[in-house]
């Protein structure tokens, strides 16, 4: 899968996607910009996340008969989401496997789009073992967040946009949970602007492309303790390992706290509900994970809306 695979996504996807609008950090009290920042909000795309790409593009490129049974995913919202929304405009079921750290908000949102909410396990590793043997059973295709071709080249579609958006930036910084979306949007940064530095943002209790890189292979977290349900991920797959590490120039950690204030300033300052994925790009900057040269223009991704900032 490379950049023609997502540049094909893009056009795949068009009709049924929004083309998220950007926004630049100014007049901000509650942060020291000393460099130029944008931020794209996929937090206004369809399903609330850029998850929607991912699951349109795999969805759309099957048969009919293949999702006839209906949709099963394990997710910690996000992709739930998206998957749940794809199933409705398809006409069929959907299954969703929530672990228990998952947003109670983003629950009753898939209950109200029609979708079967089930909670299996305290992370989303372990949701996804119980989605797996539940389609199997069930004989329903099951939609994986990031260990999937098509998947992770509708993600990468993001990046496409942002490229067009923000064509200066020489700096995207990005959220990671199970590496989809780094993945597809580093490999697009560096075919279009291969001077560019693309960095991940983990949370400390789930570092897992942080770990992953360090040891030179894919490695089991011996436990994932953030409580940002769409960042906790175990173990991510060996593709996408082996292709993030060779476009992706950093992996930096942060606090569950910083993502926090992050989403309280995006609220406060400028009326964005984000969720705490979705405030990990500005948090990185805030708490001085990600240090930017002086003058570097930077790209960041508002990935995904909550009401994080609304209910602390």
């Amino acid at each position: 899968m490379g950049f023609e695979d997502i540049a094909a996504a893009a056009e795949r996807i068009r009709p049924f996607v929004r083309r998220t609008p950007v926004l630049k950090l100014d007049h901000c009290s509650g942060f020291d910009l000393r460099n130029d920042v944008h931020l794209k909000l996929e937090c206004l795309q369809v399903s609330g996340s850029f998850k929607i790409r991912g699951a349109t593009n795999r969805v759309t490129s099957l048969p009919p008969e293949a999702i006839a049974t209906g949709l099963v995913a394990a997710s910690g919202g996000n992709h739930g989401l998206a998957t749940a929304y794809v199933a409705r405009q398809a006409g069929v079921p959907a299954t969703i496997f929530l672990p228990t750290n998952a947003s109670p908000i983003k629950a009753e949102k898939l209950a109200r789009w029609g979708a079967d909410v089930r909670h299996a396990g305290a992370v989303w590793d372990e949701a996804h073992e119980a989605a797996l043997a539940f389609a199997e059973d069930r004989g329903a295709f099951y939609l994986h967040p990031f260990a999937d071709d098509a998947i992770v080249a509708g993600q990468g579609t993001v990046g496409i946009e942002m490229v067009e958006q923000i064509p200066d930036a020489d700096l995207y910084i990005v959220a990671i949970g199970g590496g989809g979306l780094i993945t597809g949007l580093s490999q697009v940064v560096k075919h279009l602007k291969p001077q560019a530095r693309v960095v991940g943002v983990e949370p400390v209790g789930s570092p897992t492309l942080h770990a992953s890189f360090a040891a030179g292979h894919v490695v089991r977290l011996p436990q994932v303790t953030t409580r940002v349900a769409t960042m906790a991920c175990g173990r991510t797959d060996a593709r996408i390992y082996e292709t993030a590490r060779r476009h992706v120039d950093e992996i930096v950690l942060i606090e569950d706290a910083d993502m926090q204030r992050a989403a309280d300033l995006l609220w406060f300052e400028f009326g964005i509900a984000a969720d705490l994925s979705g405030a990990a790009s500005l948090a990185a900057l805030m708490a001085g994970a990600v240090m930017p040269e002086p003058g570097a223009r930077i790209a960041g991704l508002v990935c995904g809306a909550g009401t994080d900032a609304l209910a602390a």
